[in-house]
């Protein structure tokens, strides 16, 4: 009974003639639908009871997991723990039934707002100004290069095609710069894991448009070169740009700006409390250091989206930079790097850490020790999924083989940390002296192993309903 309810889908529970909705009092009159908008065929929708439909949606709900229902150490992804008074911002009435369209004069609340959170942006980035138009971090990756090449083409300078991205990077970076229409150079790490200044030195020419760097860098650590890494980019007249994505260990504690980066951009939806996932929600606000300003969305001719981007998730984030407050922001970094160095150092005799130094919010174990009874990555990862526990990402960085990125965040107690170290530790065992149980996971959950390159190349979106006589 339980499969039939709850493992089927809606249109395999519906029953010919049953109904969840009543339709109220026709008000408005009986009007002619033109036969070019009119359906050949009836729609075939389901047809079920209100109380089915309840039970069946409100089942499928429980298999999400969420930050709210589990942990969920998503390495360079900050799925941290969204506060309830952030959503209610975000719903009042007076917010969230605004029109874009309507006059600026009935909506000031909402523009202050958003003056306040560029202001507040700015303060915390060390940068002059921001503009909230991107919707996403990779928007806004798009964004600040577009003012980058921008500011080139203005100067007349226009054989700067290239674009230094570290080998350690997002991959939306040189994604976003070959967009942009710019040339991609890879700069190597060093065997420490940070950006090999003298590789760096070798690609410096006139014909660089920026530098993109992510600090702390994909591999959670510290890009201790940053001051020469500026000033040699700057002196052969290019830009350093800051990826954002990582900005959760550095609030408070050092700003963008002070280091010498001249354009970034902030994903909201990390940092600033709205746990993404699944596309959305996202919000990637850019800014630029004085004496860029005019070359943003809104002040030049570049245009990457209407309006003020993503308000909804604008409002969440300036409540939760509000509600911390100058005095408390800058508690957010050393706990998020207490917390992942508690679990880096705690499990480093079970798990291989490839570089064994102290981490910012992150850190990227390769794998099992010694790779105990050929258990992989991806075995772990299904294994924790049995425990209650979503997996951290896996398999990047590239720099190793099997990459295990853990990112705690500051929001989570000792005893949620302690629990995770604990399941890590069982497995590590499992995968000692009964392997094959790691290696079939995972076992409680609705579905085992889906075929991940048949459902990304053959994916079924539609459900097509047999009718008689077929």
């Amino acid at each position: 009974m339980n499969n039939r309810l709850y493992g089927n889908l809606i249109f395999e529970l519906s029953h010919e003639g049953r109904r969840a909705y009543s339709l109220p009092k026709n008000r408005f009159g009986a009007y002619e639908i033109p036969d070019e908008l009119r359906r050949k065929d009836d729609a075939r929708l389901p047809e079920c009871d209100e109380l089915t439909v309840v039970r069946h949606y409100t089942n499928h709900s429980e298999n999400n997991f969420g930050v709210d229902n589990g942990f969920y150490p998503l390495g360079s992804c900050t799925m941290k723990y969204n506060p309830a008074i952030n959503e209610e911002v975000a719903a009042m009435p007076e917010f969230a039934n605004l029109h874009p369209l309507q006059p600026a004069e009935t909506c000031q609340g909402a523009l202050e707002a958003c003056d306040g959170l560029q202001k507040a942006l700015a303060e915390i980035s060390g940068l002059a100004k921001f503009t909230l138009n991107p919707f996403a971090g990779a928007h806004g990756e798009l964004t600040g290069l577009m003012v980058i090449r921008s500011y080139h083409e203005r100067r007349g300078d226009t054989k700067r095609t290239k674009v230094i991205v570290p080998d350690s990077a997002h991959g939306t970076n040189p994604a976003s710069a070959a967009v942009c229409g710019f040339d991609v150079v890879e700069v190597k790490s060093t065997p420490e894991g940070i950006v090999d200044v003298d590789d760096l030195r070798s690609l410096l020419d006139d014909t660089v448009a920026a530098m993109m760097m992510t600090n702390p860098n994909t591999l959670g650590l510290f890009e201790r070169e940053i001051p020469e890494i500026a000033k040699l980019v700057h002196s052969c007249g290019a830009l350093m740009y800051y990826d954002g994505a990582n900005l959760n260990p550095m609030l408070g504690v050092c700003r963008p700006g002070d280091m010498g980066f001249d354009v970034m951009h902030i994903n909201l939806h990390k940092t600033f409390s709205t746990p993404h996932g699944g596309g959305g929600p996202g919000a990637g606000p850019v800014g630029v250091r004085k004496g860029l300003e005019h070359l943003l969305p809104g002040e030049s001719e570049i245009s990457v989206g209407p309006y003020h981007g993503n308000f909804a998730v604008l409002l969440r984030a300036y409540a939760y930079i509000l509600t911390l407050g100058r005095e408390h922001i800058k508690e957010v970094g050393p706990l998020a790097t207490l917390n992942a160095n508690y679990i880096k150092e705690s499990l480093k005799d079970a798990y291989e850490l490839p570089i064994d130094t102290t981490c910012m919010h992150e850190f990227v174990f390769d794998g099992l020790k010694d790779k105990q009874g050929g258990v992989a990555t991806m075995d772990v990862a299904k294994r924790l999924l049995d425990y209650g526990c979503h997996a951290p990402t896996i398999y990047f960085p590239l720099l190793f083989h099997e990459s295990m990125m853990i990112e705690p965040t500051e929001n989570e107690s000792k005893e949620t940390i302690d629990g995770f170290i604990d399941i890590m530790r069982r497995i590590a065992n499992e995968a000692k002296e009964t392997p094959d149980t790691v290696k079939s996971a995972p076992h409680n959950t609705p579905i085992g192993r889906v075929d991940d390159v048949l459902a990304a190349k053959h994916p079924v979106l539609t459900y097509r309903q047999m009718v008689a006589g077929e």
